[in-house]
């Protein structure tokens, strides 16, 4: 006999049961809802920190592409003039050149640090004055420079290089003067104009310089049979026009926050710039001389002339992946005081250029020897490059990250201890392995080649750990205290009171705040 209760229980349960469903429903959707706003979230974060992104890289990319592309046109005419005048070319833009364009360039890059800083913290009329320093720097490091140029042939006879390849680069090296010149303009100008997102000035110029040096180029070689001469001719006038085209739209308007005029607190504390500059051209220094030391030992080799148009040629390829600065996007982050967005700007762009670089590797693998026949008509030339190639595109996939957190390095200011990293890596490790491949295992370029990967490999391994390691709410506040310290010293350069130590724990309590 049921009771009365029983045929109540068993009307409830069923009207239980699809409440409680009904509410695990509701929790499952509202889970779900927020799922799917988190991934879309995501996705609007991707989207706009790559718009950010490319505003900045895409336009500096093309303008690096395009400049670094007048070097490799002229190596392409040079190598069908000769081989002899190739391998000259070779040492002075891969030796000379590069020797003094990343102490420049290095140099440089302090502004990119200073102006990303000042233009995140809305501090505008800083950049002028930053930009005038450097000018002043830059400039009186070019004329120190000056004598490598003038005195070429003893140099390299002094380094080992072939006598008759020397005189050749002699030659040549008086004809890079103007164009070592020219970097002191063109490198601070790039970095001024890409920490304001303003360097699509910088692309139209060099988009139109590189067709221009094209066609001037072919012209006084092959209609007018100049020969060098024509093709060093037109080099010095595509490394002058975008210097120019900068300059005219600095001054006539295109930068009105940050450019007021020249300024004589440009002239007081050079000695804080000089320093920064240093920490920073040692960085970039110590990377940029480890190939110049790679072609230096392969004019020691038995066949120099060809070993040394291979790995030119293979260099250049390279120099084309790597042309992507995107520092200024961490600087400005931080210089806005905005830790979190550093930290997804870094995310974002090693997972890009990691992408960029694989598909290149994969292009060169497929290629091998048929690019070197843009530079050269020699098929010894071609299959020693073709030997080359697979060194060429593992190093083209480790340099689409390591320049990448050596962007960030800069934007983050940790010159000083990435040049440390690079003395380490590089000289200490990737060189002795490389000479012993070399020289003493017999494997000739390879091995040298062989040697200088291992050292990036390690480099790579060292940044992306410090990358991952770091405290970015505390980097912030650091840099708000160098730049509130710089600033003050800006107003007032007898402000010599303004503790480091103090600065930071005031900023860090704003942020805090």
């Amino acid at each position: 006999m049921e009771r009365p209760g029983d045929e109540y229980d068993d009307r409830t349960v069923p009207l239980l049961e699809p409440k409680q469903h009904a509410h695990g429903e509701g929790s499952n959707s509202k889970q779900e809802e927020d799922e799917e706003e988190e991934v879309a979230s995501l996705g609007r974060r991707l989207v706009e920190e790559n718009k950010k992104l490319w505003v900045v890289a895409g336009p500096s990319i093309c303008a690096r592409f395009s400049t670094f592309g007048v070097t490799v046109i002229s190596q392409a005419f040079i190598g069908h003039i000769g081989a002899t005048e190739l391998a000259g070319f070779a040492l002075v833009s891969t030796v000379l050149m590069r020797f003094s364009a990343s102490i420049l360039l290095g140099m440089a890059s302090a502004l990119e640090t200073l102006c990303g800083q000042s233009y995140g913290a809305k501090q505008y009329h800083m950049l002028g004055i930053y930009l005038q320093r450097s000018w002043i720097v830059l400039f009186c490091c070019a004329v120190l420079l000056l004598p490598l140029y003038l005195f070429t042939t003893p140099l390299l006879i002094i380094l080992g290089q072939d006598p008759k390849i020397a005189a050749m680069a002699s030659t040549i090296s008086l004809w890079y003067i103007p164009v070592m010149i020219s970097s002191v303009g063109n490198f601070t100008l790039q970095m001024y104009l890409q920490a304001q997102s303003k360097n699509m000035i910088v692309t139209y110029l060099a988009m139109l310089n590189l067709g221009l040096h094209l066609f001037l180029s072919w012209l006084l070689t092959v209609k007018f049979h100049l020969g060098l001469a024509g093709v060093m001719g037109s080099m010095v006038i595509a490394y002058w026009i975008p210097v120019f085209g900068q300059l005219a739209f600095v001054f006539f308007g295109g930068c009105p926050l940050t450019w007021t005029g020249f300024s004589s607190a440009a002239f007081t504390e050079l000695g804080a710039i000089v320093k920064l500059s240093l920490s920073s051209g040692v960085m970039l220094c110590v990377e940029l001389w480890y190939n110049t030391i790679l072609v230096l030992f392969t004019g020691y080799m038995k066949n120099s002339e060809i070993a040394l148009d291979a790995l030119s040629i293979c260099l250049n390829i390279n120099g084309w992946e790597m042309m992507i600065s995107v520092g200024v996007r961490v600087a400005n982050e931080l210089g806005a005081r905005s830790a979190r967005r550093a930290k997804f700007a870094i995310f974002n762009v090693v997972t890009t250029s990691f992408s960029i670089g694989f598909m290149l590797f994969v292009l060169f693998l497929i290629f091998r020897e048929r690019l070197a026949y843009i530079f050269t008509e020699s098929k010894v030339v071609a299959d020693a490059v073709a030997e080359l190639s697979p060194l060429l595109a593992f190093s083209i996939l480790l340099n689409s990250v390591q320049p990448v957190l050596s962007g960030v390095a800069v934007g983050s200011g940790w010159q000083s201890v990435v040049a440390y990293v690079n003395v380490a890596s590089y000289y200490l490790i990737g060189i002795p392995i490389g000479a012993i491949l070399g020289y003493v295992l017999g494997f000739q370029v390879k091995g040298i080649w062989i040697g200088m990967l291992f050292g990036t490999l390690v480099q790579t391994i060292v940044l992306l750990f410090i990358t991952l390691r770091t405290d970015w709410e505390n980097q912030v506040c650091y840099f708000l205290t160098v730049f509130l310290i710089f600033f003050i010293k800006s107003l007032n350069p007898y402000s010599m009171w303004v503790s480091l130590d103090f600065s930071h724990l005031v900023m860090c309590f704003i942020i805090s705040r």
